[in-house]
């Protein structure tokens, strides 16, 4: 795991989801004006593939211990707000758990344990069965190093999970379209869903403040199922945003940037 880091004050993480590249909060940057922010690159993820990972790796708390070696390793010990949505939320989850010490604040989007089951429910399968898939041989069978066919599913993702404002594309597809299409790599960014099964789990509360944004066009995470982020963090305040989908630092930057910049300079 390495940090891109953009020279500044307080520090702020971001971490990006799936499929995602760090390239998801090149908007965001210029609106955290002052504030020194880092960007790791995920193992394993788009540009982050270097090599095949094992799923004892993969999983959110592997992910978190990483990070925080390399925070230290740059002398982020503390002060730190950290930043995540999809999978860079349950990361995020697991490093404040772990050293909750080191953080001020924390911005975080839908995927939290209250979740639960209902991911699971019947009535959902046709917008998780992906999860599925990525668990079989098949996923990389049929995807893997094909750039066609990683382009289609990534442009299947973006369609269906980003919101009715978005545009038609990502707007860093060829980028991430030339990150995960390399021969491994996307067989290696869907080792977490092997690592990392479902969304419930007997987790102490985090204390941290934080801000969940919650967006009300998301296909996946319904605003209904924010109803138990009391049980699992005992200092947060949550926040919907209007029209935006899965994908909101790409998305909605400004809505991002602005629970950040509650949190820094509080």
């Amino acid at each position: 795991m390495e940090l891109e880091s953009v020279t500044g004050g307080n520090p702020v993480v971001l971490l990006h989801g799936w499929p995602g590249l760090p390239s998801d909060y090149r908007a965001l940057t210029p609106l955290l004006p002052g504030a020194r922010v880092l960007i790791p690159t995920l193992a394993g993820f788009g540009t982050g593939y270097t090599r095949p990972i094992d799923t004892a790796d993969a999983t959110a708390d592997s992910y978190a211990r990483r990070l925080l070696s390399e925070l230290d390793a740059h002398g982020v010990t503390s002060g730190v707000t950290i930043v995540g949505y999809d999978i860079g939320s349950r990361i995020a989850q697991s490093a404040l758990r772990a050293d909750p010490g080191r953080f001020i604040g924390a911005v975080l989007t839908p995927v939290y344990p209250g979740i639960g089951e209902r991911a699971g429910a019947a009535e959902y399968a046709e917008r998780f069965w992906y999860q599925h898939f990525h668990r079989t041989p098949l996923a990389a069978e049929f995807i893997d190093g094909d750039e066609n066919n990683v382009a289609s599913y990534l442009d299947w993702v973006w369609k269906q999970w980003s919101g009715p404002d978005a545009p038609q594309r990502h707007p860093h597809r060829d980028e991430l379209i030339a990150a995960y299409r390399r021969p491994g790599a996307f067989h290696a960014s869907i080792q977490w869903y092997t690592a990392n099964r479902g969304y419930s789990g007997a987790l102490p509360p985090i204390h941290t403040p934080t801000t969940i944004l919650w967006p009300d066009a998301d296909p996946l995470f319904p605003p209904t199922w924010a109803d138990r982020i009391p049980e699992f963090f005992s200092t947060a305040r949550t926040h919907f945003v209007a029209g935006c989908g899965h994908f909101l630092p790409v998305e909605n930057p400004a809505a991002l940037a602005n629970a950040i910049l509650h949190h820094t300079t509080a």
